[in-house]
């Protein structure tokens, strides 16, 4: 475990120092692109965060292999080091493709190309969905393990990438969901193989949140820079392959049938942290496919653009979204802490995550509660009486008889019941 903390610090604070450095360059040579309609932000902003979270994750892994001669767990994952080359050449790929998009934004169809071939490099290097814990379910061909886990990174890259609106978003998801999953995977391992806690699926985690908390600070609203869709795309890349690692370190046969749900945690899990994306996603692929449109044409009905029209402020936006990826997350890890660990049952688990996603959408349907409530208040106020029943222009008359000092008890509308006038010898 002090491995792990040790490198997720090293990320940590080779992020948060070439962020600074990015910031600055960024400012200096107007490194940022102007405000489009659906944006949130209301003054330019720099989205090249991306960058300084790639270099931070490189750091990170370079500093463990320079390392690993001298700790023998970890050797083990650097024995095969073409994975590892294998998934930082993706990681470096799809920056580069993040970056070309956020200076010259590039049509979609030149960004999916990119992502399937940095999935491609990615599966074609053994970082393969092998099993499922279905039954049992071995995918033995391997052009379809390939298929399936192209698939499956590319529709993360882009679940990651379409939630990114909002100062801090995508940053402190990324955080809390790899922070979960770096304590599953890290515990399974460790329970299933002693010798070999030491595991790709947890070093990737634990580099990736070190880089969200070295970059959270300058993305923390009001946001100083943007991770750009450079940084969402390296996010959704190292989140879905670390998922996938894990797959290819268990044996999903050897657990015990008895721990049914924690057979199905490496399944459960990465949809657990990823529900919301996921749900934004779908609902996005849908009313733009819809439309007629492309699934991948920008518009501003996502989800975090939902709350903020329902009158939720900015930073509880954020927050909504982060109490609902801890309550999913957090609920399904304890399906398998509780039993392992503590030995009670799952029932518990089940009762925090029906409290807790409950809580959550009052919180989230609050605006709407308080709106309905002014309404009825303003419709059930009582209704003033008027203060007087004579049409304007009566009224106007009456005001001017009173200026002059003379009093009029009526100016009837219809002339047939006006007064006659005196002769004018009376008046004399």
């Amino acid at each position: 475990m002090t491995l792990f903390v040790l490198l997720a610090l090293v990320s940590a604070i080779v992020t948060f120092v070439f962020s600074i450095i990015v910031y600055k360059l960024s400012h200096k040579y107007r490194l940022y692109p102007k405000i489009r309609e659906r944006d949130v932000h209301t003054r330019p902003t720099p989205r090249l965060g991306g960058i300084a979270m790639f270099l931070g994750i490189l750091v990170a892994f370079g500093v463990a292999y320079l390392t690993a001669g001298a700790f023998a767990p970890m050797r083990l994952v650097f024995a095969d080091p073409q994975q590892i080359l294998a998934i930082l050449g993706a990681a470096l790929l799809i920056v580069l493709v993040g970056v070309a998009d956020d200076i010259w934004d590039l049509d979609w169809m030149t960004k999916l190309a990119g992502q399937f071939i940095a999935a491609g490099l990615v599966a074609w290097q053994g970082v393969q969905i092998y099993s499922l814990p279905i039954g049992g379910l071995t995918l033995w061909s391997g052009r379809t393990s390939i298929v399936v886990t192209v698939v499956a990174i590319v529709v993360v890259m882009n679940m990651i990438n379409f939630i990114d609106g909002l100062d801090g978003l995508v940053t402190g998801v990324a955080l809390i969901a790899n922070g979960v999953f770096f304590l599953y995977s890290y515990l399974l391992v460790r329970d299933t193989s002693p010798t070999n806690y030491f595991n790709l699926a947890s070093l990737i985690a634990a580099i990736l949140v070190g880089a969200c908390v070295g970059f959270l600070p300058l993305n923390w609203h009001p946001a100083k820079m943007f991770m750009g869709d450079a940084g969402a795309l390296l996010v959704g890349l190292l989140m879905a392959t670390s998922a996938i690692a894990i797959t290819g370190q268990i044996d999903v046969t050897a657990i015990d049938r008895s721990q049914l749900f924690p057979a199905f945690i490496p399944l459960l899990l990465p949809v657990a942290i990823m529900i919301i994306p996921l749900l934004d996603f779908g609902l996005a692929v849908i009313r733009r496919v819809h439309a007629g449109k492309s699934p991948f044409s920008a518009d501003r009905k996502h989800l975090h653009h939902r709350l903020l029209d329902m009158g939720h402020s900015h930073l509880h936006a954020v927050l909504i979204f982060y109490g609902w990826s801890a309550a999913a997350s957090i609920g399904c890890l304890l399906y398998y802490l509780l039993p392992v660990y503590l030995g009670l049952p799952t029932g518990y688990a089940t009762i925090f995550l029906v409290v807790s996603l409950l809580i959550c959408t009052i919180v989230t349907l609050a605006p709407l509660g308080r709106r309905k409530a002014a309404e009825w208040i303003s419709q059930s106020a009582p209704v003033p009486t008027p203060t007087s029943l004579l049409d304007p222009l009566d009224q106007s008359a009456r005001d001017h008889d009173e200026s002059r000092g003379g009093t009029t008890t009526s100016h009837p509308t219809n002339t047939s019941d006006r007064p006659t006038a005196a002769p004018a010898e009376e008046n004399a």
